[in-house]
């Protein structure tokens, strides 16, 4: 694909604009790892802002925006409320969207602090002392979640909005996609600590299919039994403090998992 080419504006197709704030950009490179099929999605949007697929930037509004990093200056909390303001439908991909990201770890410690042991002069930075979802600022129509998210996922929302359908995002437990795959459950087979009981299913088992437990890339899910699954983490070995660690990766700041891990 040459996303350059898309320059000229065209009123037949629903125009796509895909923003960055704080994040690795991994799930904007998990849109443009489609191969095949983002040649079909070219054909059926119009990519009007891509600054990581084109040079090519043109102004609101848009029908469909994709949304990928987290809120951590005051600059980004303004900037989000316009590109809010330029969105027929805003959706949120991966972690740091949806909840903040890895570096919502900075919410459970002083922002000063870190600054200062990291920063000759930490006065020059501009930071928020938290990183949060993008549905703290502005709303959200819907959300794909995922380190990085799932392509098959993305393709799937993105045909849903064109023909005017909503979307179908999993809300069952990872366990549920173990089940499927016919693989062995790595805690109740290896004694190994595993998030999959309270994790959004997605990743089709990753972690678990290769004999590890689940890392909870897809945030909690529905109703999560994070009390349970605490007690069960404690039968296996680890100590509060470490109980309490298991909670803080990829999704710290979602709610369930915030709480779980003493936020």
């Amino acid at each position: 694909m040459n996303a350059a080419r898309n320059t000229a504006r065209n009123p037949s197709r629903p125009r796509l604009a895909v923003f960055k704030f704080a994040s690795c950009d991994g799930c904007q490179l998990s849109l443009l790892d489609c191969e095949d099929e983002l040649l079909a999605v070219c054909e059926a949007v119009e990519i009007a802002y891509f600054p990581e697929a084109s040079s090519a930037m043109q102004p609101g509004p848009y029908d469909i925006v994709l949304v990928e990093g987290s809120i951590t200056t005051a600059h980004d909390r303004e900037r989000i409320r316009r590109v809010r303001r330029s969105a027929r439908r805003l959706v949120t991909i991966g972690a740091c969207a949806t909840s903040g990201g890895i570096q919502a770890l900075r919410n459970f410690r002083d922002v000063a602090e870190f600054a200062h042991l990291v920063y000759a002069r930490p006065e020059y930075l501009d930071t928020l002392a938290e990183s949060t979802p993008i549905a703290a600022h502005v709303p959200v129509d819907h959300e794909l979640r995922g380190c990085p998210i799932d392509q098959r996922q993305l393709l799937a929302l993105l045909d849903a909005l064109l023909r005017g359908r909503r979307p179908s995002i999993p809300s069952a437990a990872v366990c549920t996609e173990c089940k499927r795959a016919g693989q062995v459950c790595v805690t109740v087979a290896q004694g190994t600590p595993c998030l999959g009981p309270v994790t959004q299913a997605g990743c089709g088992a990753l972690c678990p299919g290769f004999a590890r437990g689940c890392y909870g890339c897809f945030g909690p899910k529905e109703a999560p039994n994070t009390d349970a699954l605490a007690v069960k983490l404690g039968e296996l070995g680890l100590d509060p403090p470490a109980v309490r660690r298991f909670w803080h990766t990829f999704n710290a700041g979602a709610g369930a998992f915030r709480r779980a891990g003493g936020g």
